[in-house]
């Protein structure tokens, strides 16, 4: 196949396709980004879970009764 068709068709198939190298500074950051953004889902669940609810992270065993003085 000549002519524009078939530069058309291996322009679409480069297109396509990844490239034979990744940057690994690239991957890197992109990899550390995604951890920070985990762990920051994690850390806002855990706060909102202690908003909704302040007394279930607190074991009951420091829960002490206060001593009336009559």
């Amino acid at each position: 196949i000549d002519g524009a068709f078939g530069v058309c068709i291996s322009s679409t198939l480069r297109i396509g396709t990844a490239p034979a190298f990744v940057d690994v500074d690239q991957g890197l950051t992109l990899a550390c980004v995604a951890f920070l953004c985990l762990l920051l889902m994690a850390m806002i669940i855990r706060c909102a879970k202690v908003i909704m609810d302040p007394y279930s992270a607190i074991p009951t065993s420091t829960w002490e009764e206060q001593l009336l003085d009559d």
